[in-house]
């Protein structure tokens, strides 16, 4: 169950990216509750590109809290800034790289895995949920890989 104040950020999101070149998909929790993931979203996640994320900061200028710029951890990088509307916290990355084995990914190509959900006359684009589970596990974020994994099979049944 998708709450309401998060459905209705999205449509602000999805009405003004749906018409723009901007590359984009929502992934984390929001991503995981619309392909039918029992779980709660606190926060909406989008994925993109360099210049998406860059983009997404211009188009929704008057919500950043935190501007988009190039942030790097030990496990994971990219253009990351965050956007808060109507009290929900939006993080946008970009060109997401992904350390593992000492070794940085290339960023990573959301068009490979990118699916797409029909929610109330919206179809909003989100990450095929066996990429998540791998990316997660690659994260060494067990907990969630283990929980995308268990529904997956469920699933599948």
């Amino acid at each position: 169950m998708i709450p309401y104040a998060h459905l209705k950020v999205l449509r602000k999101l999805y009405e003004r990216l749906k018409d723009s070149n901007v590359n984009w998909v929502v992934t984390g929790s929001l991503g995981f509750a619309l392909q039918g993931v029992p779980v709660e979203p606190h926060d909406i996640d989008i994925q993109t590109d360099k210049e998406g994320a860059y983009e997404i900061e211009r188009l929704f200028s008057e919500f950043v809290v935190e501007p988009v710029r190039f942030k790097e951890s030990e496990i994971i990088r990219s253009h990351f800034g965050v956007l808060t509307i109507d009290g929900i916290k939006v993080e946008i990355m970009g060109d997401i790289q992904k350390k593992v084995e000492g070794k940085w990914e290339p960023p990573v190509d959301i068009n490979r895995y990118k699916r797409f959900v029909q929610i109330e006359g919206m179809k909003i684009p989100v990450l095929d949920l066996e990429y998540e589970y791998q990316a997660y596990l690659k994260l060494g974020r067990i907990k969630k890989a283990e929980m995308l994994k268990k529904f997956l099979e469920q699933r599948e049944k």
